[in-house]
């Protein structure tokens, strides 16, 4: 998202702090532009520590966490409601979720209960939003096993990486009470370039490369020659399954895609004591990874597979996950691979209510020292890759300026074969809101290449 002055200049005061940081997920290109300038420089905040959840429960953060998921269902369906052609889909709503949730720090009064109800924090104050998305960012990012890992003298995989930063005009100042926050909360860098130039498109980009192991590298190809600030947000996820598919097992067959059958590779997972849910509407399987969290396949019995994704709801997942159960059964899943290319946002979040697109009413008042500023523009893009082995999965979001019974275990093994239209759930792990949505998305058409 680009962020836009109310009054549009250039001229505005020097930064006062452009101090070397640590980042706490990448670290920023450090370049020279013609002009001799630093194509980008830091500003100086000292992170606090996020904040472990286990052993306090906090209501709050449990409604936060929530409201992500329902965010995030409802962004899908959103994005679903302008594609036509029974494309394959993909996004990360978390990763458009976290820059909006530490924006509310930004907004006014005025707007700022509007900001939160459309992230699914309605009542709450942005104390307490940060401090969910805090213990969130440590649930997901694995703290606790890293913390374990460095007592034992060994060393902790994370499969996820969630990077985020704000970008301001060299000519601008970011308020230093934003930068602390977004640091302390979101692990958020504070970056300054310069925008009148093609090296804040290079420095953004490449930041998105850093951040998702070079899968997005081209989210923004120019600014808006208005543009004075851009908060950004990457997510890299890589990691096995924990039961994992045996290539020698996978073979070739008929897909039948909206636009007419084709050819997929089916990999097969058969035995007993594998967790399953089934109702009148869908048949679904969570296929966990290796250091936790997993992905939910949901195969809808009747209808698109994307009309399913639209009528999620957080709630309607929670009851998937609840009343799945043990059993007998087997799993044919095609192999896939999404790219997204490169979504506009505006108009969605707009629809969503988001109030931040407002020239005239520029609510963004706390994050530059000089004028208040509007989101002008938001793009989204993310990738995903299924095989036998895992899933990596990135995203890159720029905006500039309780177990129950269950259903009764069926009486033969159950077969879910994915051979039409399904929709996918990847997840992690959190205190607060169990199965955290990372990302979503419906398979149309596997790609059918060995």
């Amino acid at each position: 998202m680009a962020f836009q002055m109310k009054k549009i200049t250039r001229a505005v005061s020097a930064p006062a702090y452009l101090l070397m940081i640590a980042f706490a997920a990448g670290c920023a290109v450090n370049g020279i532009d013609d002009d001799g300038k630093d194509a980008v420089r830091v500003v100086s905040v000292t992170a606090k520590a996020l904040q472990d959840p286990y052993g306090e429960d906090n209501p709050a953060a449990a409604q936060a966490a929530r409201g992500a998921n329902d965010f995030a269902f409802r962004l899908g369906a959103a994005l679903l409601a302008d594609q036509t052609g029974g494309r394959n889909f993909v996004c990360s709503p978390y990763s458009v979720w976290v820059p909006l949730a530490a924006l509310v720090n930004a907004t006014d009064d005025e707007h700022k209960a509007a900001l939160l109800t459309a992230l699914g924090a309605s009542g709450l104050g942005e104390a307490e939003l940060n401090n969910a998305a805090s213990r969130m960012l440590y649930d997901l990012t694995r703290q606790r096993d890293k913390k374990d890992a460095e007592e034992y003298g060994g060393q902790y995989h994370d499969p996820l990486k969630i990077a985020n930063a704000v970008f301001a005009d060299y000519r601008a100042t970011l308020k230093r009470d934003f930068a602390q926050i977004f640091m302390d909360y979101y692990r958020g860098s504070s970056l300054q370039v310069d925008f009148g130039s093609r090296d804040a498109v290079t420095a953004v980009n490449k930041w998105a490369g850093d951040n998702t192991e070079g899968l997005i590298t081209d989210i923004v190809q120019e600014f808006d020659p208005a543009t004075v600030a851009a908060i950004a947000n990457a997510i890299y996820f890589s990691d096995r399954w924990g039961w994992e598919f045996d290539p020698h097992e996978t073979e070739k067959d008929t897909f039948h895609a909206p636009s007419g059958d084709t050819e997929a590779f089916y990999m097969l997972r058969e035995g007993n004591d594998q967790v399953y849910y089934e109702d009148d509407r869908v048949q679904a399987m969570p296929l966990g990874f290796k250091t936790g969290g997993g992905m939910y396949i949901i195969l809808p019995k009747d209808g698109g597979a994307a009309e399913l994704l639209s009528s999620m709801d957080s709630a309607y997942f929670d009851e998937i996950q609840g009343n799945a159960f043990r059993a007998e059964g087997k799993l044919l899943l095609p192999r896939f691979s999404i790219e997204s290319g490169v979504m506009q946002l505006t108009d969605t979040l707009r629809a969503l209510g988001v109030p931040l697109f407002d020239e005239l009413a520029a609510p963004l008042t706390g994050l530059l020292e000089e004028v208040p500023v509007w989101l002008s523009s938001a793009a989204h893009m993310a990738v995903i890759k299924v095989d036998e082995k895992g899933t990596t999965a990135a995203a890159v979001t720029v905006m500039e300026g309780a177990t129950s019974s269950g259903p009764p275990e069926p009486a033969e093994p159950f077969e879910m074969i994915c051979d039409k239209p399904f929709v996918f759930v990847l997840y992690g792990n959190t205190y607060d809101g169990g199965s955290q949505v990372l990302f979503t998305g419906v398979v149309n058409r596997p790609q059918a290449h060995d």
